[in-house]
């Protein structure tokens, strides 16, 4: 009768070496360098958005005024509007036409204090087109692209 060793003698490996756990670690932060600030990009368009939506009634208005009587409005009072604010804009002003979106409540400190002007241009056939211009600290980076200067 023969006694069998109880001992494997397969090598084998049980789990992960280190320097597989290393590699995984420096993938998922060279992952995590590349999209942390494309997120707080995206959150940032996201607030800025904020400030087109509620000029957009004002503009509405304007542009109603001016089909109405050939001229821009001289203020927000004039067209019976009250000032809009919302969780990240804290202003949104006009003054002959032109529409200012201020920045600021919770809004990311990147765009905290700018402005956004958003003007306004008739064409010969009486038409409204809106240029748009962001200030300081507010940048191109985080308006649309349809916003051109005017």
């Amino acid at each position: 009768m023969k006694i069998r060793n109880l001992k494997s003698t397969k090598a084998g490996s049980a789990g992960f070496t280190l320097i597989e756990l290393m590699i995984t670690v420096a993938i998922v932060g060279i992952l995590a360098a590349v999209a942390l600030p494309a997120y707080q990009n995206y959150t940032i368009r996201g607030q800025v958005s904020e400030g087109f939506t509620l000029a957009g009634g004002v503009q509405t208005a304007i542009a109603e005024n001016y089909a109405q009587t050939g001229v821009f409005a001289p203020s927000m009072t004039t067209l019976g509007l009250t000032d809009p604010v919302g969780k990240y804009v804290t202003d949104v002003t006009e003054a002959n036409g032109v529409v200012t979106v201020t920045y600021g409540g919770s809004s990311n400190t990147k765009i905290a204090g700018g402005t956004l002007t958003l003007t306004p241009i008739a064409d010969a056939g009486g038409n409204i087109h809106w240029g748009c211009t962001p200030n300081a600290p507010l940048t191109t980076a985080f308006v649309p692209s349809s916003c051109t200067p005017a």
